[in-house]
């Protein structure tokens, strides 16, 4: 089974050689403790979430709160290439945590809440930021699990002209549309780049949104003869992509 990963901030990993103790405190190091009981001895990760990761092993807890480390060694996961970008039209209830959690388990690099014209759920005002908070903190929890060194990035509520920019920016992009006739698994992927999935709401993609995205480069493509919910789609899409590039080789 493979190491436990437990977060920390990017200054303590830069500070942390190999040979040298890092301390693992706060609601991470209470969690290694108090809750998966971590032993000394037993060989942990801890990561920043930008890349760094530390090979550690567990040299003494400090009661329920926190545990020392040895550094074992230090690994410099590089940026992914090609980067995979998710639009993910808002979802109603908590839906788009579970979007994000499988998208973030899968492996998407960036995801990006987006309110299409036919969503049902509004993030307006503080909602927006409630909103992007909780979506931040599922990919953090799924990350850890995915035993990620580098956690999804979440950006802020796009609108369809943000949307629009991000898509004739990117290598590739796709939009997943259920009556399309080119299947997203035959489609020709970039090596480099971004490459972006478009995600409609329960609704679907409004006619004036999938003409606008057509008009920057996006085209429309279908996963297969069933329609799945909009919380599954951009995972569902995910995979098929990763594992057509060289990042699941």
């Amino acid at each position: 089974m493979s190491a436990a990963l437990y977060l920390v901030a990017p200054e303590v990993a830069a500070a942390s050689p190999t040979g040298s103790l890092v301390r693992l405190d706060g609601p991470e190091g209470r969690h290694a403790v108090a809750v998966a009981r971590t032993a000394v001895g037993e060989r942990i990760d801890l990561a920043d979430g930008r890349g760094a990761l530390l090979r550690v092993v567990v040299e003494a807890l400090d009661g329920r709160e926190a545990l020392l480390a040895r550094v074992l060694d230090r690994v410099a996961e590089p940026a992914p290439v090609p980067r995979l970008v998710v639009v993910q039209a808002l979802p109603k209830g908590e839906r788009g945590e579970v979007a994000v959690e499988t998208l973030t388990e899968v492996g998407v690099d960036v995801i990006v809440p987006w309110a299409a014209q036919r969503c049902v759920a509004r993030w307006v005002g503080e909602r927006a930021e409630r909103g992007r908070a909780r979506w931040v903190a599922a990919g953090r929890a799924a990350g850890k699990q995915a035993r990620r060194a580098r956690l999804p990035e979440v950006a802020p509520l796009a609108s369809t002209a943000d949307v629009l920019t991000r898509v004739a920016a990117s290598a590739a992009a796709f939009v997943l549309h259920e009556e399309a006739g080119e299947p997203l698994g035959s489609a020709v992927l970039p090596e480099t780049g971004d490459i972006v999935l478009v995600v409609g709401p329960e609704g679907g993609v409004a006619p004036e949104e999938l003409a606008a995205l057509a008009g920057v480069g996006a085209r429309a493509v279908r996963l297969g003869p069933s329609v799945l919910r909009t919380s599954t789609a951009g995972t569902v899409a995910a995979g098929i992509v990763l594992a057509r590039t060289s990042r699941w080789d």
